[in-house]
């Protein structure tokens, strides 16, 4: 069952869990209340990170977790919304003690991203290597550019990788983790994709990304100058809440977890608005996601 939200006491520290660290669609940062994509689950002590949109940071932070603890970072695409934070997390792991390598595992373009990264602040890690005698952050990072299969496993827990649809950006997945005897699917964003359903089978925890598409017409329409093109490219790549109900479905899902809401900031769009759309296509338990929501394992 789900803690109530910001409830930092109902897990202990070694407990196994999900949490929700951002659940807003997009990049437009409108409060700290909702920030954009990232999740994390803990398994047996072992923190995983899915996704670092703008926040991630403080998001985890505010979860009780020791940066410096970081083992596993997993970047579903190269949306600024996924990836945002990823420099400055890397980086405030590196000055609070970060003493074994994080392994980041992304998409095409991540070693160039991280490189660029590293490079723009050359001046500060070269005097802290120097003044502070550091560990190069360079030799911390470990980058794996990522394609479909199994990314990660051992006797504990197996992590794999399955290519979602998400034009125009090719390169672009959704993640599964097993964890012992539970499974957990990321979507990452896509429009309908039948394979997602195949991929995800069976799971306990499906967290998935919605699109309420009526809101995203009249959002665009309102706000935008660019509004044909805009409203073209949100539902190329984003699924409605009615398909992510037939994913779910098909896939027979234990429990189906919306996130990543596109559009984030109308209030119209209340908790029983999702579920009645989602629920049109999904007989199962549906939960309307919310920043540092958690969820035991």
């Amino acid at each position: 069952m789900p803690a109530a939200l910001n409830d930092k006491f109902f897990f202990q520290e070694g407990d196994d869990r999900l949490v929700l660290l951002g659940t807003q669609g997009g990049p437009f940062i409108r409060s700290y209340k909702q920030t954009p994509a990232a999740n994390l689950i803990i398994y047996k002590n072992t923190p995983f990170i899915i996704d670092t949109g703008y926040g991630t940071t403080f998001k985890l932070k505010e979860a009780g977790i020791n940066l410096a603890s970081l083992k596993f970072i997993f970047i579903t695409h190269l949306h600024s919304d996924h990836y945002l934070d990823l420099g400055p997390l890397l980086y405030n792991a590196w000055i609070a003690g970060l003493a074994e390598p994080i392994h980041v595992y992304g998409p095409a373009g991540l070693n160039s991203m991280l490189n660029a990264y590293w490079e723009s602040n050359r001046f500060d890690i070269e005097t802290r290597n120097k003044d502070e005698e550091r560990t190069d952050i360079k030799q911390l990072i470990i980058t794996h550019e990522i394609t479909e299969g199994i990314l990660l496993e051992n006797s504990e827990f197996e992590i794999s990788a399955l290519k979602n649809i998400h034009p125009p950006i090719d390169h672009s997945y959704a993640f599964k983790f097993k964890l012992g005897k539970t499974s957990i699917v990321f979507s990452g964003d896509t429009i309908y994709c039948p394979a997602l359903a195949t991929f995800a089978s069976g799971a306990d925890y499906l967290i998935h990304e919605v699109m309420y598409t009526s809101a995203v017409d009249e959002m665009v329409k309102k706000r935008r100058s660019n509004a044909t093109r805009l409203i073209a490219s949100i539902k190329s790549h984003h699924t409605s809440a009615e398909d992510v109900g037939r994913i779910a479905q098909a896939a027979n899902v234990k429990t189906l977890i919306l996130n990543h809401f596109v559009p984030a900031d109308d209030i119209s769009l209340t908790d029983q608005v999702w579920i009645n759309a989602v629920s049109s296509t999904f007989s199962g338990k549906i939960i309307v996601g919310k920043d540092l929501m958690q969820f035991a394992l």
